[in-house]
């Protein structure tokens, strides 16, 4: 055999044996063959070049529509005196530099980076004055900062884990209850009561309807209402009107007089003298000689828009229950899907409502009355005390001080009543403010009674711990201190590192116990997760005034609302009627002086239809933001992993909620 060829043996030798290939001729081949995949591999690597480039001018459009989004939003930005838009705009130009340095030093420190810059060109006296320095730094920090930080983060964790084992049961109860379909039942002992051919067997219902400055619900309400399915005569309707504005005075009442033309059993009461906002309307309404002929009284705050058979589903459930002071409904959203901060809201409520108040209605017959869409037994409201103005959670105190007196609830979860929630983020934060507050206040006040109480040791370790500091004050004080404070310190901080398990598994381990209720909402999980954070600080300013009675714990904001209603409610027809003939009503019914007042409500009216809506700017949030990026970018630099995510979007929501970018402006 020749010695310039190769022998090629093939396992298949049906049709040949041997094969003999000049090596010349294989040199040839095989340089050809290198060459044509060296150019398909170039035309691969130009034509991914491609793809990624175009992606480019994308994203490029994509950022300058956020900014010119984000700079439109912020240019409108409320500012009511000179001063005031003077100080925001120094504040913005603040920020815009902040970021702008922040950027530009994170690019000179990455690039020294990868071109392994020597800085060694400072002179030696100066640099053996700033390692002195330096070194002295580092054990200031590693000696007396860092244990103390340490500690507290693990003060947190623990606080965490004891949360979590609260959460944990509740859901194994919520689940417990989920599969053996336990629901509340009517006692069916007692015949003759709420006989539907028999009017007299329907018990006296009281149904209030506190409002106050509501031009955007009134209709709606009032109409709901007036069309619940109750014996007439067994009914009676309280409008409880605190509106300061003269207009909605007259609109509410003129919505009034058309119902009760229409035959309805409908009453309008107005302060002069607002005092106690909510618990002092409702006490105001109580105290009326005729409250006397009922037995129960239905709440139902001004945006809530119940079903016509909401009493035939909750009053029942008092028969053959004498100790039964408080049948509770369950919150239903129109407005859940309107935008991104309505669905986080969701989520947070779902749970409440799917899991806490069902679980503890259920196993303790207790849990915090939601100040509407309630049934109250009248007798209970008085024994306990009646409406009290000492704190801006009302519905809280009433329930505490029921439970005290030994009277039991009732949850229902599937009696639903329709409302909404708030789709701005000034409304929200003003509704959670008061929210988280005055759980504190009530707490300082009722923390003797609680002690001093007959009921059983048990109930009052579950108010103390469970109801009271568990799910009102260690919540917010965790997860601000762990994530807003400790963590971006430990950037600057590495002796006081906090695992990767704590940044991972705590808040995804309570965004998943709290998003379990809602499945579709698994999607918004890390927006959820974000936003609670963020959050954060607002609950934790309200605790800690509540706590300790500061300026702002008894600050009291009617929550703003925007009318929605649902596209199937039968109700629309009614709402557009009595809307329809509002003016006509108004003309035929005031004097000369209403006819005045006319002209001031189609004056408002052109006003309200030309206010444009502006942004406002959240400065705790906007600091908080600052941090947090800045702490991303040590993070970055320091090479920590999965803590500059988290830094960096938990800063970015920051900013995002600081700037009013999330959910409706405001006007």
């Amino acid at each position: 055999m020749p010695p310039t060829s190769v022998v090629v043996t093939l396992d298949k030798s049906t049709n040949f044996s041997l094969v003999q290939v000049d090596d010349s001729e294989t040199s040839i081949f095989l340089e050809k063959q290198r060459t044509a995949s060296t150019k398909q591999y170039s035309w691969l690597l130009l034509l991914k070049a491609q793809r990624i480039l175009s992606l480019f001018p994308w994203v490029t459009m994509g950022v300058s529509k956020t900014y010119l989004s984000v700079k439109k939003r912020i240019a409108l930005s409320d500012s009511t005196t000179d001063e005031v838009k003077y100080k925001e705009n120094i504040m913005y130009k603040f920020v815009k530099a902040f970021l702008a340095i922040s950027v530009i030093i994170l690019g000179v420190e990455l690039f020294a980076y990868f071109q392994n810059w020597d800085l060694n060109f400072i002179p030696n006296e100066a640099m053996g004055l700033v390692h002195l320095c330096y070194m002295s730094w580092i054990g200031f920090r590693g000696e007396y900062i860092a244990p103390f930080i340490t500690m507290l983060s693990q003060f947190c964790v623990l606080l965490f884990l004891i949360q979590s084992v609260d959460r944990f049961i509740l859901g194994i109860g919520f689940f417990w209850i989920k599969f053996k379909k336990i629901k509340p039942v009517i006692d069916a002992n007692d015949d003759g009561f709420c006989d539907a051919e028999k009017a007299s067997t329907f018990p006296m219902v009281l149904v209030q309807i506190p409002m106050c400055n509501e031009r955007e619900v009134y209709q709606q309400s009032i109409a709901a209402v007036c069309q619940l399915n109750w014996p007439k005569d067994r009914i009676l309707i309280q409008v409880l009107d605190d509106s300061s504005d003269e207009v909605i005075q007259i609109l509410i009442r003129n919505e009034v007089n058309l119902w009760k033309e229409k035959g309805v059993n409908i009453i309008y009461r107005h302060r002069f003298v607002r005092t106690g906002y909510k618990a002092g309307n409702l006490h105001s309404a109580m105290s009326c000689d005729y409250v006397k002929n009922y037995e129960f009284v239905a709440i139902l705050d001004a945006d809530f828009q119940p079903n016509p058979d909401f009493l035939l589903l909750t009053v029942p459930h008092f028969k053959g229950k004498p100790d039964l002071g408080l049948v509770q409904a369950r919150w239903s959203f129109v407005n859940k899907d309107e935008n991104l901060l309505t669905r986080l809201q969701n989520i947070n409520l779902c749970f409440h409502f799917e899991v806490e108040q069902q679980v503890n209605g259920h196993f303790l017959n207790f849990f915090g009355f939601n100040g509407t869409a309630g049934v109250w037994r009248i007798k209970a409201l008085e024994e306990s005390g009646g409406w009290l103005e000492r704190t801006t959670v009302e519905d809280m105190d009433i329930a505490v001080r029921a439970h005290l007196n030994g009277w039991n609830f009732i949850y229902l979860n599937d009696v639903r009543v329709l409302c909404e929630l708030p789709e701005s983020y000034e409304a929200y934060k003003k509704q959670q403010h008061r929210w988280h507050s005055g759980p504190m206040q009530l707490f300082r006040l009722c923390l003797p009674a609680i002690l001093s109480s007959k009921i059983s040791k048990w109930k009052k370790a579950n108010l103390i711990l469970l109801f009271f500091l568990l799910r009102k004050m260690i919540l917010p004080f965790y997860s601000f201190t762990l994530f807003c404070v400790i963590l971006p310190l430990t950037m600057f901080i590495p002796e006081a590192e906090l695992p990767i398990w704590v940044i991972c598994y705590v808040p995804v381990t309570m965004s998943i116990l709290n998003i379990l209720p809602s499945p579709k909402s698994f999607p918004f999980l890390m927006p959820y997760l974000l936003f609670e954070n963020t959050m954060s600080v607002t609950k934790f300013n309200a605790m800690i005034s509540g706590l300790f009675q500061l300026g702002s714990a008894y600050e009291w904001v009617v929550t703003k609302k925007t009318g929605r209603s649902s596209e199937s409610d039968l109700l629309a027809f009614c709402e557009r009627e009595s809307k329809g003939l509002n003016d006509e009503r108004i003309q035929r019914r005031l004097s000369d002086s209403g006819l005045e007042m006319m002209g001031k409500f189609k004056e408002q009216e052109t006003q309200v239809a030309v206010e444009k809506k502006k942004n406002r700017i959240y400065r705790k949030e906007v600091v908080l933001a600052l941090l947090l990026l800045t702490a991303a970018a040590r993070s970055l630099l320091s090479a920590h992993g999965i803590h500059f995510y988290f830094l960096l979007f938990q800063g970015l929501s920051f900013l995002v909620v600081g700037l009013d970018l999330i959910g409706e402006q405001v006007n």
